[in-house]
């Protein structure tokens, strides 16, 4: 055998080309920026036509968690893309229901969009839409209970509006006016409601997981069938606060359904930068042992099903469920953001799931018990009562005029007893 010198084998190796990669920073990219051809091909989803994904199982409510595997890394489906309602998971809903959260939904756009352009004739600061999300909040608000308490995110707005939230109550947090009951403390779009079991919205978004998970621990503590029911985007399962809720929720089997809305965008950051590019958000519970599933956010009558199944296993003892909400962001973050910057400008159409309220509205149709007219009809009503209901809250004062708010108040509530320094804010500023 011809023997090689040292010298000469590490020669070679420096000339070979290398099996190895080079170390290197791996930051994730989405394929959709602006000036491309919007292409979903990428994402994590099973065949939307296949007939597969309408026969995912629908276990027993206290199954053992790991056991829905399946289902986290699935995606839950009852309609078709042409209107059908198909598989396990249908709810069964009469049409009267069906019809009622057509209604919901419908209104929660009709406000968005008077307060959107509100916002754009400076009458107010601020505010974010969720048109393409309406079909989560309306379905979660519908299938759970008015005991059960809500910990928002800023875009679940149909779960005060389908708790009956007086609208114009909404109009004057908006409008930051002499009306709004937080007199003009939060951020606009920040609402807040005792009587409709909806927590404040913290504007730091994920910490209300936490707080969800207190507010379970402590309706165990005091043996109640209610429960608490938190959201947040799926940007936000990075920080910690997301983290330490699934710990204690599976650490003391709090009756929590903890809700990832994975519209695509964190602001202008796509959901690859949250992991998103690996196994699905909602596959992460079964790290820790929570029940977890995905479903398809913009098929209203699967997010109703799924709620039903996580409230009922919180009920009975069998702890919290993970719920990955697969939808898409129609429009910008908020009014002050420009999505056109950062995605391709056909991408909201291209979404393959579509439009939550077309899509009930199309399978309302198609089993006889809706029509385009009566639509039209409804959309008419809508907007006329959004319009006056409106014009009412902006007597209260605007942005562009006064809003009516006595500065005093800022220095009010904020402590139980007033600290001395703020006393002497408040006597400086002669109010």
């Amino acid at each position: 055998m011809k023997k090689i010198h040292i010298k000469d084998r590490l020669l070679a190796m420096s000339k070979a080309p290398s099996k190895r990669n080079v170390n290197s920073l791996y930051v994730p990219e989405p394929k959709n920026r602006p000036g491309t051809t919007p292409d979903f091909s990428d994402l994590n989803m099973p065949d939307l036509y296949s007939e597969k994904t309408h026969t995912l199982p629908r276990p027993d409510t206290m199954v053992d968690a790991y056991e829905t595997a399946p289902l986290a890394s699935g995606l839950v489906r009852v309609l078709t893309l042409d209107g059908r309602a198909k598989g396990p998971w249908n709810p069964q809903l009469d049409p009267d229901t069906l019809r009622l959260g057509l209604r919901n939904m419908h209104l929660t756009r009709c406000v968005d969009n008077r307060m959107f352009n509100m916002q754009r004739q400076g009458k107010s600061s601020f505010y974010m839409k969720s048109k393409g999300e309406e079909g989560i909040a309306v379905a979660a608000a519908m299938a759970l209970k008015d005991t059960d308490m809500v910990f928002p995110s800023y875009r679940q707005q149909g779960l005060l509006l389908s708790r009956g939230y007086p609208l114009r109550d909404l109009m004057c947090q908006v409008l930051s006016n002499s009306g709004d009951k937080l007199e003009g403390k939060a951020i606009p779009i920040c609402y807040s409601s005792r009587e409709k079991g909806f927590y404040s919205i913290g504007a730091s978004l994920g910490t209300q997981m936490s707080h969800a998970v207190g507010w379970a621990m402590a309706c165990a503590y005091k043996g109640t069938d209610s429960l608490s029911c938190a959201f947040t985007g799926e940007g936000a399962t990075a920080e910690g606060d997301f983290h330490y809720a699934l710990t204690f929720s599976s650490t003391y089997r709090a009756p929590c359904i903890i809700n990832v809305v994975n519209n695509q965008w964190a602001i202008s950051s796509f959901q690859g930068i949250a992991a998103g590019q690996s196994k699905t958000f909602a596959y992460r519970g079964l790290g820790f042992g929570l029940a977890s599933i995905r479903v398809d956010g913009n098929d209203f009558l699967a997010v109703y099903a799924v709620m039903k199944w996580a409230a009922a296993r919180a009920r009975a003892g069998g702890g919290a469920t993970v719920i990955e909400h697969y939808s898409y962001r129609m429009e910008g973050h908020s009014t002050s953001d420009d999505p056109s910057k950062y995605r391709a400008k056909d991408e909201p159409d291209a979404w393959p799931l579509g439009d939550p309220l077309e899509r009930l509205k199309e399978h309302l149709i198609l089993i006889g018990e809706w029509d385009e007219e009566r639509h039209a009809a409804q959309e008419k009503e809508l907007n006329a009562y959004v319009r006056e209901t409106y014009k009412d809250a902006e007597s209260f004062g605007t942005l562009a005029t006064q809003t009516g708010i006595n500065p005093a108040t800022m220095f009010e509530q904020v402590y139980e007893d007033m600290p001395a320094h703020l006393r002497r804010q408040r006597q400086e500023a002669g109010v």
